[in-house]
């Protein structure tokens, strides 16, 4: 599974990394991805950050 963050959708509300911090995080106002291969345990923890964002910014491709 590979996970991203649309830059243009993102409004950097912060939820996606309160719920996976290792595979999210926020250097500044928007959300990146630190690792974008998502396997084993990380991969609930992500779809629940799909599920989380409110503007539909993370894109996973399966």
């Amino acid at each position: 599974m590979k996970v991203s963050v649309d830059e243009n959708l993102c409004t950097g509300c912060g939820l996606c990394v309160d719920i996976c911090p290792e595979v999210f995080e926020m250097p500044e106002a928007l959300s990146i991805v630190k690792t974008q291969n998502i396997s084993g345990d990380l991969i609930e923890k992500v779809r629940e950050a799909v599920e989380s964002c409110p503007v539909e910014a993370i894109i996973i491709e399966e």
